[in-house]
């Protein structure tokens, strides 16, 4: 419980809160004469009412983890866990530069197997998928493939050997294979997701143990508190409960609240406290000194939003460790999100305008665009290159303005009102070009003259309805939504296996980090942290080659042409990182050792490379990526081979590896510059144009007489068909695939093809946001529109 706040600063638990929860289960443990059983019961009890208590104050997204890290905690505790293929579970190193021998199977899943089968519990695995990949194939493919058995011998595996292997076939799927491990290890109500009622929660508060509700956007927590305060006498017009909005200079208020309530045994409801930074410290005390000498009934209760981030963090720890906490989340889904935006009208709101046909049709369509932006959210960057705070005022303010809109135009202004919902009502709220174009693109979509002629689907098989009744509206939605999935979205079902995929990642990073740290790792458990640490720096400085000779490179590049600058710039950037890497390694190599006094970079810096992942002062030297720390070393590798090679002569290569740029925007303009300069054309009037070729990367020995060839790009949301030179739809369970080679060339801006075009944006990792590299012109027969809210993008690594 208390390594929970390294995750969220609102997950903090005091002692003497936990001792009140561990006496309170000893009472409830079924009672037994003989002690082993007696033992046994005190355990169970005692263990969930501590799961109980800690899962009731989380959010939906840490309760997996937090019980994930109980399971594996209980089973080392009584020796039934492998400490080295846990370790291979949470980390799942891979092997790098394999090819995969089989096609239902990435290189990077291959490279998973390989590193799997290293292991004596695991040898021939990979021998195995390759000699029988069909009874492997049916396992891989299935929906549920966490339910299947494993082919042949390997059925007779642990559950948590059958968890490792379940790990590099199917990542998407772990989040589901871990909950049946833990309703197999500790029973099933580990695993129900029913949320603990609020009357009973409030049974275990008292008067020195306040209630503390972390909001969630769209959910009013404090309906439960008055609905239960009435049936026990708490109303506000009995005077008995006092309910405080802070914010708004009523500090004053809720003091003289809490002290009138103390003494007189009454309810206290402090909404919002953390928009009173300055006075939390006081609320603290006050807390504290109420605590020791009120009436019994006394009870307080508070609700504030959680910071985003640990740095904006200002509730006190103390309010919050001895604070029954408790979260509320709204539920998630279309359906859920199309009902409750409907539940914010009535008949009568739907009765008020006179073009009654219109209005409903457009309110319709308004409200399911509301339900499919904020339910996109859940698809991470693919859905949404930052997070936004779309809410349902957004919504009655743009159905508000419809009703003005139609009474005063006798005919629909479509564009106008297009306008205003996605450029005003929430376009106010984005702050990316990429985004504003999906929105843009939704409503182009939905609101449309089409739309009275029964010609628009919000998602296939659910067409806009017609003229109803408001309750026909709810009941509309119930018989004919189709199942969750992210075709209601516009995306291809491979948008949900990418975030399943990363949510799994996250839950096993954050377990990893959350590991003991003095547990030894490794061959049967033989190497301690330290060792493990040692070894890794020790290959990274063996494979590390020396910094470029920037003094002689700059004699050799003597015509400085817009190709050589952008050289000896990458050359002199990765000098900075070469030699940030081989200092910081060399000092932590010596406080290890304890010839230096350890600081909390070097530590930081042993604990980044013992959980693979890039430190932070490499990274900030460095390139964005998102790969662990071996792949990422592999990459740095790659990139220093090609600038090695390039700077030999500074001729351009045959095709140059795009990816392995610090600034591949600087190549892209070298590029315009080079052909400008040729051409004697103005700077300012190029732009570049590319043309996607049907070739690879070893067709080519000699670079193009203007332009470049460019590798190293992966489609994702779609592929691209080579023979047709065209962007299709992608392959089930290919997430991302391979560009083939992109000739690119400087036009004229007037002179750029722009029709049958998606304008493709290009992003350096799937973090997508600021890693916004350039605009690539991709052909396509469909509506660029499909492939915008499909959210397609070409990325420089993955």
């Amino acid at each position: 419980m208390n390594d929970l706040n390294k995750i969220n600063p609102m997950y903090q638990f005091s002692l003497k809160a936990f001792s009140v929860v561990f006496q309170r289960a000893v009472k409830k443990a079924e009672p037994e004469e003989e002690v082993q059983q007696r033992v046994s019961n005190l355990t169970d009890s005692i263990t969930f009412s501590v799961f109980q208590y800690t899962t009731r104050g989380l959010f939906e997204c840490d309760k997996l983890m937090f019980v994930t890290q109980l399971v594996f905690q209980v089973l080392r505790m009584n020796n039934e866990i492998n400490p080295v293929e846990l370790d291979f579970l949470l980390r799942c190193p891979i092997q790098p530069g394999g090819t995969s021998p089989v096609d239902y199977l990435s290189n990077q899943a291959w490279g998973g197997i390989k590193s799997l089968s290293s292991m004596e519990e695991f040898r021939n695995l990979d021998q195995d998928i390759e000699s029988t990949p069909n009874r492997w194939k049916r396992m891989v493919e299935s929906e549920c493939p966490e339910r299947e058995q494993l082919p042949g011998e390997w059925k007779k595996k642990t559950s948590l050997q059958r968890l490792c292997i379940m790990r590099v076939l199917r990542p998407d799927r772990m989040t589901n294979a871990i909950r049946n491990f833990v309703e197999e290890k500790l029973g099933s109500k580990y695993t129900m997701g029913r949320s603990v009622d609020f009357a009973s929660s409030f049974e275990e508060s008292d008067s020195a143990t306040p209630m503390f509700f972390i909001l969630s956007p769209g959910v009013d927590p404090l309906k439960a508190v008055e609905e239960h305060g009435k049936k026990l006498g708490y109303t506000l017009d009995n005077r008995n409960l006092h309910n405080v909005s802070l914010g708004q200079g009523q500090e004053l208020v809720a003091e003289q609240a809490l002290d009138v309530a103390a003494k007189n045994g009454h309810w206290v409801i402090l909404q919002n406290i953390h928009l009173v930074a300055r006075w939390l410290k006081t609320l603290e005390k006050l807390v504290e000194q109420h605590a020791e000498q009120s009436h019994e009934n006394f009870r307080v209760f508070f609700s504030a939003e959680p910071s985003a981030t640990p740095e904006t963090h200002i509730i006190p720890h103390g309010i919050l460790e001895n604070s029954i906490k408790v979260t509320n989340e709204p539920p998630t889904g279309m359906n859920a999100n199309l009902h409750k935006a409907l539940d914010n009208f009535n008949q009568v709101s739907l009765a008020a305008c006179t073009q009654e046909n219109e209005f409903k049709s457009i309110w319709f369509a308004l409200c399911y665009f509301h339900a499919v932006v904020a339910g996109r959210t859940k698809f991470g960057p693919q859905g949404w290159n930052r997070p936004y705070p779309f809410n349902i005022g957004d919504l009655t303010i743009s159905v508000n303005v419809l009703q003005n809109y139609l009474e005063a135009n006798p005919k629909v202004p479509y564009e106008d009102l297009r306008y205003l919902f996605g450029e005003i009502m929430y376009g106010g709220h984005i702050t990316d070009d990429w985004d504003r174009r999906l929105c843009c693109s939704y409503l182009e979509e939905f609101i449309k003259p089409e739309m009275m002629e029964g010609k628009v689907f919000l998602a296939p098989k659910f067409p806009l309805p017609g003229n109803m009744h408001y309750e026909s509206y709810h009941k509309y939605i119930d018989d004919n939504l189709p199942e969750e999935s992210p075709y209601l979205y516009g995306l291809h079902p491979n948008a949900e296996i990418g975030f399943l995929t990363q949510t799994s990642e996250k839950l096993f990073c954050t377990v990893l980090e959350m590991q003991p740290r003095d547990e030894a790792v490794g061959e049967e458990g033989g190497m301690t942290r330290e060792e493990k640490v040692c070894a890794t720096m020790e290959e990274i400085t063996g494979r590390l080659p020396d910094q470029f000779n920037m003094p002689e490179l700059f004699a050799r590049a003597q015509e400085r042409t817009p190709y050589e600058v952008v050289a000896l710039q990458e050359c002199e950037r990765m000098n900075f990182l070469i030699r940030e890497i081989r200092s910081s390694l060399r000092e932590l190599s010596l406080g290890l050792k304890g010839e230096l006094s350890m600081t909390s970079d070097m530590e930081s810096l042993q604990n980044a490379i013992f959980l693979d992942m890039v430190p932070d002062s490499w990274t900030k030297l460095a390139f964005p990526s998102t790969l662990s720390l071996a792949l990422w070393f592999n990459d740095l590798l790659a990139r220093i081979s090609q600038l090695e090679a390039w700077s030999v002569s500074f001729s351009l290569p045959p095709v140059v590896w795009l990816s392995g740029f610090f600034n591949p925007q600087s190549f892209l303009t070298a590029i315009m510059q080079d052909i400008a300069r040729r051409n004697k054309l103005p700077l300012d009037s190029m732009t570049l144009q590319c043309e996607v070729t049907k070739r690879n990367p070893e067709d080519y020995s000699s670079p193009p007489r203007e332009g470049a060839y460019i590798h190293g790009l992966f489609m994702e949301g779609a592929q691209w068909e080579t023979q047709k030179g065209l962007i299709v739809p992608a392959r089930m369970k290919e997430l991302t695939s391979p560009m083939p080679v992109i000739y690119i060339k400087a036009v004229p801006a007037n002179k750029q093809e722009n029709k049958d075009v998606y304008r493709c944006p290009v992003y350096r990792t799937r973090q997508r946001g600021p890693t916004y590299v350039w605009t690539f012109n991709l052909k396509t027969k469909e509506k660029p529109s499909t492939w915008t809210i499909a959210g397609v993008a070409l990325l420089l690594q993955v």
